[in-house]
């Protein structure tokens, strides 16, 4: 749970500084995917460093996904957007309301009913099937991704957010299904190219909702994606539980994590907003 918590503090922090450099760059096509833009913000060192505080965030993650349940790491990676508030009120000096702060309260005492009442991971083999579903959520974020642009505006925020959160996902449950680090193994495992292809997708989608106007619909269907459809595989397929008797306390610290988490989804567009001259120069 310590490394899910870690995870979530680099990806938080990563999003800020990724946020302020993808606005810094030049407008890419209007594309769902466009790895042009992406190209460009690797110009920006705020934004190479948030891609350093995501890779030790991945590490973290992976730590954690092969230890404790699947719901457990995605709530505590939702918490991110709590984080992200937090240093956004510090790096960008944003001021968060009474409701705001609330809101961050709310987002760790979930976490902390959670880390009550999870159990260990389970041991349930993932089938074969279940890795080339994965492969193919996987190609679905892409093709998301390449119809997004025809969106209107709102409907392509809702678009880029949830495919980029489906690839967040799929690598969580992808994670789970690679049982060996054996190259001969990595090759012929279907779950291997679903964590690589779905991981970069959902990276290229969340790069450009980043840049394109508002995000904070994009935001929250990111939040959504990544956590509510790899917690049910997690307790549905890969045997997941929770401590004895404990169930319902997980439920609820899961729900209201992600309550918590969705109340701040406006902090995805913090580089974006009309606000004091520190926010906008930082």
């Amino acid at each position: 749970m310590l490394c899910a918590l870690g995870a979530a503090v680099c990806f938080g922090t990563a999003s800020v500084l990724q946020a302020v450099a993808t606005r810094a760059t030049t407008p890419g096509t209007g594309s769902g995917v466009d790895a042009r833009l992406l190209l460009r913000a690797l110009h920006q060192w705020r934004y190479l460093a948030g891609l350093a505080l995501d890779g030790l965030g991945f590490v973290l993650q992976i730590i954690a996904l092969r230890s404790i349940p699947i719901y457990a790491v995605g709530a505590a990676l939702a918490a991110s957007l709590a984080v992200t508030a937090v240093v956004a009120s510090r790096l960008l000096h944003v001021r968060l309301s009474g409701s705001e702060w609330a809101a961050v309260g709310v987002v760790c005492a979930g976490l902390a009913m959670l880390a009550l009442a999870a159990g260990e991971e389970g041991t349930e083999p993932g089938t074969d099937a279940l890795k080339f579903a994965m492969l193919g959520c996987a190609l679905a974020v892409l093709a998301v991704g390449a119809v997004a642009g025809r969106l209107p505006d709102r409907s392509r925020a809702l678009a880029l957010g949830l495919g980029s959160g489906t690839g967040f996902g799929v690598v969580e449950v992808s994670v789970r299904l690679i049982d060996s680090l054996s190259p001969a193994h990595l090759l012929t495992n279907p779950a291997t190219y679903a964590l690589l292809l779905g991981g970069g997708a959902a990276f290229l989608l969340l790069t450009s909702a980043l840049q394109r106007g508002s995000v904070t619909t994009a935001t929250a269907g990111m939040e959504l994606g990544e956590t509510v459809g790899p917690a049910l595989v997690g307790v549905v397929w890969l045997g997941d539980r929770t401590r004895e008797g404990l169930a319902w306390l997980a439920v609820a610290g899961f729900a209201v994590a992600v309550a918590g988490a969705l109340a701040l989804a406006r902090f995805g567009e913090l580089p974006g907003e009309a606000g004091p001259g520190p926010a906008r120069d930082a």
